[in-house]
C-alpha cells in the first residue's frame, strides 16, 4: 500500500469519526432540549393543579390540565423520556453533561464539626460545639461587638505612656 493510499484511508477514517461525533452531539442536544420542554410542561401542569387544588383555578383549568397531560404523554413517547421515574434514583445517577455548572460565587466548602473540647464545661471553639461562622460573617470572636468602654490600647493625649512608668501595659489593665 502506497503512502497516498494510507493518507486517503486515514482521511476517510477521520471523516467517519467526525461524522459519528457530530451525530452523538446532535443526539445529546436534542435530548437536552426535549428534557427542557418536558420540564416546562410539567411546571405548567403543576401550577394549574396547584391553582385548582387551592381554589384559585379558572373555569377552564381542568380542560387545560387534561390537554397538558395529553401533550406530556405524547412528548414522552416521541422523545423516549420517562418523566415518572423516581427522582431519588435519578439523583444517584452520574450527570450526563460534562459541562460544569455556572457558579455565581466562590465554591462552598463543608467542614466536619469540631471535636469535643478536652476541657470540661468549655466549648471547643468560641462559637460552641459544631458552630461556625455564616456567610458574610468574620471569624473574629468579637465581630460586630463594640469594644469595652473602659479599655483602650493607646494612651490618650497628655497621658503618660508605658515608658514613663517602667512597666508595659499593653493592653492597659482596667
Amino acid at each position: 500500500m502506497g503512502l497516498m493510499d494510507r493518507v486517503k484511508a486515514q482521511a476517510t477514517q477521520l471523516a467517519q469519526q467526525t461524522k459519528d461525533a457530530a451525530e452523538q452531539g446532535k443526539a445529546k442536544l436534542d435530548q437536552a432540549q426535549a428534557g427542557r420542554r418536558a420540564d416546562a410542561m410539567l411546571r405548567q401542569l403543576g401550577a394549574l393543579v396547584y391553582a385548582d387544588r387551592t381554589g384559585r383555578g379558572t373555569s377552564d383549568g381542568q380542560a387545560k390540565i387534561d390537554q397538558l397531560i395529553n401533550d406530556i404523554s405524547t412528548h414522552e413517547r416521541e422523545n423516549g423520556l420517562n418523566l415518572t421515574a423516581d427522582p431519588a434514583a435519578q439523583a444517584t445517577m452520574p450527570p450526563q453533561s460534562t459541562v460544569p455548572p455556572q457558579s455565581s460565587g466562590p465554591p462552598q466548602t463543608s467542614f466536619p464539626p469540631d471535636p469535643p473540647s478536652p476541657f470540661p464545661g468549655q466549648p471547643a471553639n468560641e462559637y460552641g460545639p459544631g458552630q461556625t461562622t455564616g456567610p458574610g460573617q468574620t471569624s473574629s470572636p468579637d465581630a460586630g461587638q463594640a469594644p469595652p468602654q473602659n479599655q483602650s490600647f493607646f494612651p490618650g493625649p497628655g497621658s503618660a505612656g508605658p515608658e514613663s512608668s517602667g512597666s508595659s501595659s499593653f493592653p492597659p489593665e482596667s
